[in-house]
């Protein structure tokens, strides 16, 4: 994510500088960053693997996992960011920003672009339906509206939303939903989505996370994410998991789940703040997720075994 929105801005002639350490800043600095598939080009760009050398900016973008949050923030918490936005999975994020950078110039945004970074260091976008930022908890101010345009402007489809929590939670909803399956079953997120027993599986899954939405007082929404999350939390269950095997072909067919990606090159995988958040929550206000928690379970061993 951070190589896409970096080579789009710095394409665009944007003052753009990547944050990135060992062989990944080594390798972008002497070659240049080069994306393929939505778009095909090389552009070079600022590298910087001391987070002091960055004092103050326009518009600060964090892209890592949801478990690198605290150790990436701990050495920018100098950074006089006017505005901050992250792109990573869950909820947990904006609180995170805020205790590093207060409140106020934190912006809520839920991404809808899919890429990853291959073996030789190549960074392939491979679907571009957009970026969705908005002011918290609703609203779109102005500054949103020029972080809107410059982004988009620069070649990245991205929107201005006033319901901001409403996105981020829909999307959320479908990412739990459909990360444990394609992480458990290796399957890509159109099988996941057609196949019957899976498909049952995110509706179970959508209707666990939906119940957490609704104590928070967050509505949900069928926007445009991999999957209709109101619609799969809200219809009686046996059209829920029609109307999933209905979507299902809408999903790009080589379209892999981060989760995914994760698991096939032997990386960590985002549990703590994602399901383990859900599960949490739960806890606390009283909730049944039996198959999040068990999903829960699954995906943190797993995830042990590869740390």
């Amino acid at each position: 994510m951070g190589s896409i929105l970096t080579g789009f801005l710095a394409q665009a002639g944007e003052d753009v500088t990547l944050l990135a350490r060992g062989a990944r800043a080594k390798l972008l600095a002497e070659r240049g960053l080069t994306l393929r598939g939505v778009s095909d080009f090389t552009v070079p760009v600022r590298v910087i693997e001391d987070p002091r050398a960055v004092t103050d900016c326009d518009l600060l973008v964090v892209t890592v996992k949801t478990y690198d949050m605290d150790a990436a923030l701990s050495p920018l918490r100098h950074i006089r960011p006017a505005s901050v936005f992250s792109v990573q999975n869950g909820v947990v994020k904006n609180d995170q920003l805020a205790a590093a950078f207060g409140a106020d110039v934190v912006l809520g945004c839920a991404a809808n672009f899919s890429g990853e970074v291959e073996p030789d260091g190549t960074t392939l976008f491979s679907r571009n339906t957009g970026l969705l930022i908005g002011d918290l908890p609703s609203g779109i101010t102005q500054r949103v509206q020029d972080v809107v345009a410059m982004i988009d402007g620069a070649g990245i489809k991205t929107t201005a939303v006033d319901n901001i929590a409403t996105i981020e939670w829909s999307k959320f909803v479908t990412w739990l939903a459909l990360t444990p399956p394609a992480v458990l079953e290796r399957q890509l997120t159109q099988r996941i989505c057609t196949d019957p027993d899976l498909a049952r599986l995110t509706v179970h899954l959508a209707c666990e996370a939906a119940q957490i939405a609704a104590r928070l007082n967050v509505s949900l929404e069928d926007s445009v994410t991999l999957a209709p999350a109101l619609a799969l939390s809200t219809l009686p269950f046996d059209e829920a998991v029609q109307r999933q095997i209905d979507f299902g072909p809408s999903a790009p067919p080589a379209h892999k789940m981060s989760g995914l990606q994760d698991v096939e090159r032997g990386r960590r995988l985002e549990v703590e703040e994602t399901l383990g958040y859900i599960v949490h929550k739960a806890a606390e206000f009283g909730l049944e997720v039996p198959r999040t928690d068990a999903c829960y379970r699954l995906m943190a061993a797993l995830s042990r075994s590869v740390a």
